[in-house]
């Protein structure tokens, strides 16, 4: 028996896991995570050149740390952006767990420059062309750990709760959890071996991260844990020269930006920006292959990448977001042999595929060269192709060359977070002893919110008597 089980090694259970052991709760604390260490988990593609879709799990998605260590690892400093949190705690309280969280992060090895300082003057001017263009900027200071830093933060994280006293079981996939009349019990987990095993607990953490996002939604079906469909995130990322991002990355190293182009006045957004990065794949549970962005400390490439994602918030009686998203990853994933599309901007407009001899001729280079030339369009839907391409328009007015003819969009990139359990402010589910956090709960979207809700999570659990 478990004072609290965490399923889930991502920033949520991680820094519900610290913060336990730093209040001295005298709480048992057991952390389960279908993946493998930190000092374990290394993608194959570096050597192959192609994604081999390792088995049983992605190392790039499940681990230590969840996607996170793997990511380009960017911890949002404000509480406007990274989620909805505020909304369920306030935002006061929301900011001063994000301030603390960075605390952590610093004391475990995190760079102590914050982008996006320094500059007013030029931010004003920047702000000033998103005003003109009908997009809003939005401040947020930045901490970039680096993708390859990032892993070295969470490897110190991972040893301290280690030396803690947490058990931590790896290769460790949770089947399903234990409900008996409203209550939480614990989870039914199957081991490396095969064994299945039932894992007894008086609290049950569920952060899944967004890969298990879908995971949670069966669970709140079966076990009718209260939920609400929320929004999914469907887009592309886009890739240009560092030449025509040059201004922006320098002032504000990511510039989050967000419009409603007309026609349909959806909610579009800039996300994860990555000056001199590197465009990469992630591959869900299914076989899914979905489109991300790295960021490393040293490593730097000739090109910029972010995410451009637009808002589907869809209406009764259709209540399966993330079966819908899925399904429009599965075509693209289709059209492109099982790898991610990559397609020139011109190529859109011009209403043609792209062919790889373009590519080949092109000024920016793809830095996912096994992406496959072809057509998006003929795989993401109508609506939000418009809402995209309408959007990227915008941008160029601020960013002069954003909508160039080479520019290459490659997709899907989703975002798995649409499925919202709905609890109150001591984030206790409709479920009694069960709680959801980080993004799988639908109440954050990265790597900082998640954590700030951890350590919220845990001062909750350590002051129960």
């Amino acid at each position: 028996m478990t004072d609290v089980l965490i399923i889930g090694a991502g920033p949520a259970g991680i820094f519900t896991a610290l913060e336990l052991v730093k209040l001295g709760a005298g709480k048992s604390v057991r952390l389960v995570e279908k993946g493998l260490p930190v000092e374990k988990r290394a993608c194959p593609k570096a050597v192959t050149g192609r994604c081999v879709h390792c088995q049983p799990n992605c190392h790039i998605t499940t681990g230590f740390s969840g996607a996170g260590a793997f990511s380009d690892g960017k911890l949002s400093l404000s509480r406007e952006v990274g989620g909805d949190l505020p909304e369920l705690i306030g935002g006061e309280e929301t900011q001063r767990l994000i301030d603390y969280a960075d605390q952590v992060y610093l004391r475990f090895g995190a760079d102590r420059h914050v982008e996006g300082l320094g500059n007013p003057e030029a931010v004003k001017e920047i702000r000033r062309r998103a005003i003109v263009s009908g997009l809003k900027l939005v401040d947020c200071p930045i901490r970039h750990l680096g993708t390859e830093k990032a892993q070295e933060v969470y490897l110190r994280i991972e040893r301290a709760l280690l030396e803690a006293g947490v058990q931590i079981d790896f290769a460790c996939d949770c089947q399903d959890l234990l409900v008996e009349n409203g209550r939480c019990l614990g989870a039914r987990v199957r081991r490396k071996d095969g064994v299945v095993e039932e894992l007894r607990a008086g609290r049950t953490v569920v952060s899944v991260g967004r890969r298990g996002a879908d995971w949670l939604e069966d669970q709140c079906r079966k076990h009718g844990i209260r939920r609400e469909a929320g929004v999914v995130d469907i887009g592309v990322r886009v890739e240009v020269r560092n030449e025509v991002m040059e201004r922006v990355n320098n002032v504000l190293y990511e510039s989050k930006l967000i419009g409603y182009p007309k026609p349909f006045e959806n909610k579009v957004r800039t996300f994860c920006q990555n000056p001199g990065g590197y465009v990469s794949q992630e591959n869900y549970d299914g076989g899914l292959a979905v489109v991300n962005g790295h960021s490393y400390k040293e490593k730097k490439s000739d090109n910029t990448n972010l995410a451009i994602l637009c808002s589907h918030h869809f209406r009764d009686p259709f209540d399966d977001p993330i079966a819908f998203a899925k399904k429009v990853g599965q075509l693209t994933n289709l059209l492109g042999d099982g790898r991610i599309l990559v397609q020139r901007y011109g190529d859109i407009l011009s209403g043609k595929r792209t062919w790889p001899h373009e590519l080949q001729r092109s000024n920016v280079t793809p830095t996912l060269p096994d992406a496959v030339a072809g057509d998006i369009g003929s795989a993401l839907p109508y609506r939000t192709m418009v809402n995209i391409l309408n959007f990227i328009q915008a941008v160029d007015e601020i960013v002069p060359g954003f909508a160039g003819e080479e520019t290459l969009l490659y997709a899907p990139e989703i975002k798995f977070y649409s499925n919202r359990v709905l609890m109150d402010e001591g984030l206790n589910s409709s479920v009694e002893g069960l709680h959801c956090l980080g993004d799988s709960s639908g109440w954050t979207r990265g790597l900082m919110m998640a954590s700030a809700m951890g350590v919220h999570m845990a001062r909750r659990l350590a002051g129960e008597k």
